[in-house]
Protein backbone atom coordinates (compact mmCIF):
# COMPACT_ATOMS: atom_id res chain seq x y z
CA UNK A 1 0.00 0.00 0.00
CA UNK A 2 1.46 3.43 -0.73
CA UNK A 3 1.74 6.17 1.52
CA UNK A 4 0.58 9.53 0.61
CA UNK A 5 2.01 12.63 2.42
CA UNK A 6 0.09 16.05 1.15
CA UNK A 7 1.22 19.44 1.11
CA UNK A 8 -1.32 21.78 1.63
CA UNK A 9 -4.80 21.74 3.45
CA UNK A 10 -7.18 23.67 0.07
CA UNK A 11 -9.98 22.53 -1.67
CA UNK A 12 -8.14 20.79 -4.45
CA UNK A 13 -6.14 18.61 -1.31
CA UNK A 14 -9.63 17.87 -0.24
CA UNK A 15 -10.44 16.34 -3.66
CA UNK A 16 -7.44 14.27 -4.00
CA UNK A 17 -7.47 12.89 -0.21
CA UNK A 18 -11.12 11.82 -0.67
CA UNK A 19 -9.98 9.69 -3.99
CA UNK A 20 -6.37 8.53 -2.00
CA UNK A 21 -9.45 7.38 0.37
CA UNK A 22 -11.29 5.40 -2.13
CA UNK A 23 -8.50 3.48 -3.55
CA UNK A 24 -7.62 0.17 -1.56
CA UNK A 25 -4.32 0.45 -2.55
CA UNK A 26 -3.30 4.00 -0.74
CA UNK A 27 -3.80 5.41 2.34
CA UNK A 28 -2.97 9.06 3.70
CA UNK A 29 0.34 8.63 5.81
CA UNK A 30 0.96 12.60 6.54
CA UNK A 31 -0.82 16.07 5.77
CA UNK A 32 1.39 19.26 6.31
CA UNK A 33 0.09 22.68 6.72
CA UNK A 34 0.53 26.27 8.29
CA UNK A 35 -1.94 26.33 10.58
CA UNK A 36 -1.97 23.56 13.21
CA UNK A 37 -5.41 23.16 14.24
CA UNK A 38 -7.01 23.58 10.24
CA UNK A 39 -3.87 20.55 9.55
CA UNK A 40 -5.43 18.40 12.32
CA UNK A 41 -8.40 18.42 11.03
CA UNK A 42 -7.52 17.48 7.91
CA UNK A 43 -6.06 14.84 9.04
CA UNK A 44 -8.78 13.55 10.89
CA UNK A 45 -11.60 14.40 8.24
CA UNK A 46 -9.94 12.25 6.24
CA UNK A 47 -8.04 9.47 8.70
CA UNK A 48 -4.23 10.50 7.98
CA UNK A 49 -1.74 8.84 10.35
CA UNK A 50 0.47 12.60 11.35
CA UNK A 51 -0.32 15.81 10.44
CA UNK A 52 2.81 18.21 10.53
CA UNK A 53 3.43 22.18 11.23
CA UNK A 54 6.16 22.32 8.67
CA UNK A 55 7.44 20.59 5.67
CA UNK A 56 10.14 19.02 6.87
CA UNK A 57 8.48 16.60 9.03
CA UNK A 58 6.40 15.37 6.58
CA UNK A 59 9.23 14.91 4.25
CA UNK A 60 11.21 13.08 6.46
CA UNK A 61 8.44 10.41 7.56
CA UNK A 62 9.00 7.17 6.56
CA UNK A 63 5.61 6.45 6.35
CA UNK A 64 5.34 8.57 3.41
CA UNK A 65 5.99 7.27 -0.06
CA UNK A 66 4.91 10.04 -2.40
CA UNK A 67 4.57 13.68 -1.77
CA UNK A 68 1.11 15.79 -3.53
CA UNK A 69 1.77 19.35 -3.96
CA UNK A 70 -1.59 20.83 -3.54
CA UNK A 71 -0.28 24.34 -3.18
CA UNK A 72 -0.75 27.29 -5.65
CA UNK A 73 1.29 26.78 -8.60
CA UNK A 74 3.96 29.63 -8.10
CA UNK A 75 5.22 27.48 -4.82
CA UNK A 76 5.18 24.04 -7.16
CA UNK A 77 8.83 24.32 -7.81
CA UNK A 78 10.14 24.87 -4.81
CA UNK A 79 8.37 21.85 -3.09
CA UNK A 80 8.73 19.36 -5.40
CA UNK A 81 12.53 20.31 -5.40
CA UNK A 82 12.69 19.39 -1.81
CA UNK A 83 10.40 16.53 -1.96
CA UNK A 84 13.00 14.95 -4.83
CA UNK A 85 15.74 15.80 -2.53
CA UNK A 86 13.99 13.89 0.16
CA UNK A 87 13.53 10.94 -2.72
CA UNK A 88 10.01 10.73 -2.51
CA UNK A 89 8.22 10.51 -5.37
CA UNK A 90 5.81 13.41 -6.44
CA UNK A 91 2.48 14.24 -7.58
CA UNK A 92 1.98 18.15 -8.30
CA UNK A 93 -1.02 19.85 -8.99
CA UNK A 94 -1.62 21.89 -12.48
CA UNK A 95 0.18 24.11 -13.89
CA UNK A 96 3.64 23.09 -13.82
CA UNK A 97 4.62 26.83 -12.42
CA UNK A 98 4.05 29.84 -13.72
CA UNK A 99 6.99 30.76 -16.16
CA UNK A 100 9.75 28.50 -17.36
CA UNK A 101 12.57 29.11 -15.62
CA UNK A 102 11.20 27.75 -12.85
CA UNK A 103 9.24 25.22 -14.87
CA UNK A 104 12.66 23.49 -15.85
CA UNK A 105 14.70 24.11 -12.13
CA UNK A 106 11.34 21.76 -11.14
CA UNK A 107 12.19 19.15 -13.72
CA UNK A 108 15.68 19.41 -13.56
CA UNK A 109 15.20 18.97 -9.63
CA UNK A 110 12.98 15.77 -10.49
CA UNK A 111 15.62 14.19 -12.92
CA UNK A 112 18.72 14.83 -10.79
CA UNK A 113 17.08 12.70 -7.96
CA UNK A 114 15.95 10.11 -10.21
CA UNK A 115 12.59 10.26 -8.70
CA UNK A 116 8.64 9.58 -10.00
CA UNK A 117 6.99 13.03 -11.15
CA UNK A 118 3.85 13.85 -12.65
CA UNK A 119 1.79 16.82 -12.98
CA UNK A 120 -1.78 16.76 -11.51
CA UNK A 121 -3.70 17.11 -14.95
CA UNK A 122 -6.06 14.61 -13.59
CA UNK A 123 -8.44 13.90 -16.67
CA UNK A 124 -5.47 12.90 -18.83
CA UNK A 125 -5.92 9.28 -16.30
CA UNK A 126 -9.87 8.85 -16.70
CA UNK A 127 -10.27 5.90 -19.64
CA UNK A 128 -12.44 8.97 -21.43
CA UNK A 129 -8.89 9.99 -22.84
CA UNK A 130 -7.62 6.84 -23.65
CA UNK A 131 -10.49 5.82 -25.74
CA UNK A 132 -10.10 9.54 -27.76
CA UNK A 133 -6.68 8.68 -28.63
CA UNK A 134 -7.52 5.28 -29.73
CA UNK A 135 -10.00 6.96 -31.83
CA UNK A 136 -7.17 9.51 -33.38
CA UNK A 137 -4.84 6.60 -34.27
CA UNK A 138 -7.74 4.19 -35.56
CA UNK A 139 -8.13 6.41 -38.90
CA UNK A 140 -11.90 7.74 -39.08
CA UNK A 141 -11.11 10.77 -38.83
CA UNK A 142 -8.45 10.83 -41.79
CA UNK A 143 -5.42 13.77 -41.86
CA UNK A 144 -6.32 15.80 -38.93
CA UNK A 145 -6.63 19.68 -40.41
CA UNK A 146 -7.34 21.43 -37.33
CA UNK A 147 -8.36 21.42 -33.47
CA UNK A 148 -10.53 23.73 -31.79
CA UNK A 149 -10.66 24.15 -27.56
CA UNK A 150 -11.75 26.66 -25.55
CA UNK A 151 -12.33 26.79 -21.30
CA UNK A 152 -13.94 29.00 -19.71
CA UNK A 153 -15.21 29.47 -16.29
CA UNK A 154 -16.36 32.56 -14.19
CA UNK A 155 -13.61 32.08 -11.17
CA UNK A 156 -11.66 35.21 -11.27
CA UNK A 157 -13.12 36.25 -7.80
CA UNK A 158 -11.67 33.40 -5.91
CA UNK A 159 -7.94 32.41 -8.07
CA UNK A 160 -4.77 33.31 -6.36
CA UNK A 161 -3.39 36.26 -8.10
CA UNK A 162 0.01 34.85 -7.54
CA UNK A 163 -0.87 32.02 -10.09
CA UNK A 164 -0.99 34.81 -12.90
CA UNK A 165 -4.35 34.82 -14.38
CA UNK A 166 -6.35 32.37 -16.70
CA UNK A 167 -3.50 30.84 -18.67
CA UNK A 168 -2.26 28.43 -15.63
CA UNK A 169 -5.65 28.28 -13.60
CA UNK A 170 -7.47 27.29 -16.87
CA UNK A 171 -5.90 27.03 -20.48
CA UNK A 172 -3.47 24.34 -19.65
CA UNK A 173 -6.14 22.06 -19.79
CA UNK A 174 -6.98 23.21 -23.41
CA UNK A 175 -3.62 23.61 -24.05
CA UNK A 176 -2.45 19.89 -22.38
CA UNK A 177 -5.06 18.10 -24.68
CA UNK A 178 -3.88 20.15 -27.48
CA UNK A 179 -0.56 18.72 -26.99
CA UNK A 180 -1.47 15.22 -26.16
CA UNK A 181 -3.91 15.31 -29.98
CA UNK A 182 -0.93 16.63 -32.17
CA UNK A 183 1.22 14.28 -31.02
CA UNK A 184 -0.73 11.40 -30.85
CA UNK A 185 -1.57 12.34 -34.59
CA UNK A 186 1.77 13.57 -35.56
CA UNK A 187 4.34 11.67 -33.38
CA UNK A 188 7.34 12.93 -30.61
CA UNK A 189 8.40 16.86 -31.80
CA UNK A 190 5.59 17.58 -33.80
CA UNK A 191 4.09 20.22 -30.94
CA UNK A 192 7.28 21.93 -30.98
CA UNK A 193 7.20 23.01 -34.63
CA UNK A 194 4.68 25.55 -34.84
CA UNK A 195 4.04 29.21 -34.92
CA UNK A 196 1.69 30.53 -32.61
CA UNK A 197 0.47 34.03 -31.98
CA UNK A 198 -1.80 35.05 -29.11
CA UNK A 199 -4.00 37.97 -27.39
CA UNK A 200 -5.89 38.65 -24.76
CA UNK A 201 -7.32 40.87 -22.27
CA UNK A 202 -5.12 41.71 -18.66
CA UNK A 203 -7.63 42.14 -16.15
CA UNK A 204 -7.74 45.25 -13.93
CA UNK A 205 -8.23 43.56 -10.47
CA UNK A 206 -5.19 41.76 -10.35
CA UNK A 207 -2.88 42.95 -13.27
CA UNK A 208 -3.07 38.94 -14.64
CA UNK A 209 -4.20 37.84 -17.81
CA UNK A 210 -8.26 36.97 -17.93
CA UNK A 211 -9.49 36.01 -21.62
CA UNK A 212 -7.30 34.96 -24.01
CA UNK A 213 -7.23 33.37 -27.55
CA UNK A 214 -4.34 31.68 -29.78
CA UNK A 215 -3.59 30.36 -33.01
CA UNK A 216 -1.33 27.78 -33.94
CA UNK A 217 -0.03 26.98 -37.44
CA UNK A 218 1.92 23.36 -36.37
CA UNK A 219 4.78 22.63 -39.24
CA UNK A 220 2.47 19.43 -40.12
CA UNK A 221 -0.48 21.18 -41.09
CA UNK A 222 -2.75 21.37 -38.34
CA UNK A 223 -4.44 24.53 -37.50
CA UNK A 224 -5.71 25.61 -33.91
CA UNK A 225 -7.16 28.04 -31.87
CA UNK A 226 -7.66 28.15 -27.81
CA UNK A 227 -9.36 30.06 -25.94
CA UNK A 228 -9.77 30.83 -22.07
CA UNK A 229 -11.05 32.91 -20.10
CA UNK A 230 -11.97 32.76 -15.73
CA UNK A 231 -14.43 35.57 -16.44
CA UNK A 232 -17.62 33.93 -17.22
CA UNK A 233 -18.66 29.97 -18.40
CA UNK A 234 -18.88 27.06 -17.29
CA UNK A 235 -17.89 26.70 -20.86
CA UNK A 236 -15.69 23.40 -22.05
CA UNK A 237 -15.69 22.57 -26.07
CA UNK A 238 -12.95 20.39 -27.43
CA UNK A 239 -13.25 19.49 -31.59
CA UNK A 240 -10.93 17.16 -33.88
CA UNK A 241 -11.40 18.02 -37.63
CA UNK A 242 -9.89 15.57 -40.06
CA UNK A 243 -10.34 15.33 -43.96
CA UNK A 244 -12.61 12.45 -43.56
CA UNK A 245 -14.57 13.34 -40.27
CA UNK A 246 -15.18 15.47 -37.06
CA UNK A 247 -14.61 14.00 -33.18
CA UNK A 248 -15.88 16.00 -30.35
CA UNK A 249 -16.30 15.77 -26.69
CA UNK A 250 -20.27 15.82 -25.46
CA UNK A 251 -19.31 16.49 -21.60
CA UNK A 252 -16.48 18.56 -20.37
CA UNK A 253 -12.88 16.59 -20.99
CA UNK A 254 -11.34 17.88 -18.03
CA UNK A 255 -13.54 17.10 -14.84
CA UNK A 256 -14.94 13.49 -16.17
CA UNK A 257 -16.88 11.64 -13.98
CA UNK A 258 -17.88 8.23 -12.83
CA UNK A 259 -20.31 7.06 -14.75
CA UNK A 260 -21.38 7.79 -18.44
CA UNK A 261 -18.88 10.12 -20.86
CA UNK A 262 -19.62 10.63 -24.68
CA UNK A 263 -17.79 11.45 -27.53
CA UNK A 264 -19.28 12.25 -31.25
CA UNK A 265 -17.74 11.08 -34.41
CA UNK A 266 -19.40 12.62 -37.53
CA UNK A 267 -18.64 11.68 -40.91
CA UNK A 268 -18.50 13.28 -43.90
CA UNK A 269 -20.14 10.05 -45.26
CA UNK A 270 -23.34 11.09 -43.10
CA UNK A 271 -21.94 8.47 -40.48
CA UNK A 272 -22.49 9.38 -36.95
CA UNK A 273 -21.66 7.77 -33.88
CA UNK A 274 -21.76 8.54 -30.01
CA UNK A 275 -18.90 6.79 -28.63
CA UNK A 276 -19.97 5.74 -24.36
CA UNK A 277 -16.91 5.18 -22.27
CA UNK A 278 -18.29 3.86 -19.15
CA UNK A 279 -15.92 4.08 -15.73
CA UNK A 280 -16.87 3.34 -12.14
CA UNK A 281 -14.43 6.45 -11.20
CA UNK A 282 -13.95 9.86 -11.45
CA UNK A 283 -10.83 11.47 -12.80
CA UNK A 284 -9.22 11.93 -9.25
CA UNK A 285 -9.10 8.44 -8.89
CA UNK A 286 -7.99 7.60 -11.63
CA UNK A 287 -4.90 9.40 -11.04
CA UNK A 288 -4.74 8.04 -7.86
CA UNK A 289 -4.51 4.69 -9.37
CA UNK A 290 -2.25 5.67 -12.18
CA UNK A 291 0.20 6.65 -9.42
CA UNK A 292 0.15 2.88 -7.93
CA UNK A 293 0.83 1.12 -11.45
CA UNK A 294 3.78 3.95 -12.15
CA UNK A 295 5.47 2.89 -8.30
CA UNK A 296 4.75 -0.28 -8.50
CA UNK A 297 6.37 -0.73 -11.87
CA UNK A 298 9.27 1.21 -10.31
CA UNK A 299 8.76 3.74 -13.17
CA UNK A 300 10.56 7.56 -13.04
CA UNK A 301 7.31 8.99 -15.23
CA UNK A 302 3.77 8.06 -15.91
CA UNK A 303 2.33 6.22 -19.16
CA UNK A 304 0.74 8.25 -21.85
CA UNK A 305 -1.72 9.67 -21.55
CA UNK A 306 -0.82 11.01 -18.18
CA UNK A 307 1.67 13.65 -18.61
CA UNK A 308 5.79 12.48 -18.63
CA UNK A 309 7.65 16.11 -17.23
CA UNK A 310 9.16 16.51 -21.09
CA UNK A 311 5.11 17.06 -22.21
CA UNK A 312 4.58 19.28 -19.30
CA UNK A 313 7.35 21.43 -20.02
CA UNK A 314 5.91 21.64 -23.80
CA UNK A 315 2.85 22.87 -22.52
CA UNK A 316 4.88 25.68 -20.18
CA UNK A 317 6.79 26.26 -23.37
CA UNK A 318 3.12 26.86 -25.84
CA UNK A 319 1.46 29.09 -22.56
CA UNK A 320 4.45 31.38 -21.45
CA UNK A 321 4.51 32.16 -25.05
CA UNK A 322 1.11 33.02 -25.14
CA UNK A 323 1.26 34.93 -22.09
CA UNK A 324 4.79 37.24 -23.88
CA UNK A 325 2.52 37.63 -27.02
CA UNK A 326 -0.31 39.28 -24.72
CA UNK A 327 1.85 41.26 -22.61
CA UNK A 328 3.68 42.71 -25.35
CA UNK A 329 3.35 46.22 -25.96
CA UNK A 330 3.19 47.14 -29.77
CA UNK A 331 6.33 48.99 -31.21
Amino acid sequence: MIGWGILGTGFISDTVAAAIGESPGSRLAAVAGREVARTEEFRARFGGNRAYGDVAGLLADPAVDIVYVGLPNHLHHGFVAEAAAAGKAVLSEKSLSIDMEKSRALVDAVAANDVFFVEGLMYLAHPLIARFVDILRDGRLGTVKSIHASYAADIWQVVNPQGRGTLYNLGCYPVSLLQLAVQTVAGEGAFRDRRQTGTGSISAHDGNVSEAALAVCFGNGILATVQTADTYGMHPEFIVVGDKGSLRFLDNPWLPQAGTSRLLFTGFDGTVEEVQVDSDADAFLHQVRMVERSLAADAKVADRPSPRPADSIEIMEMLTEWEADIRRVPA
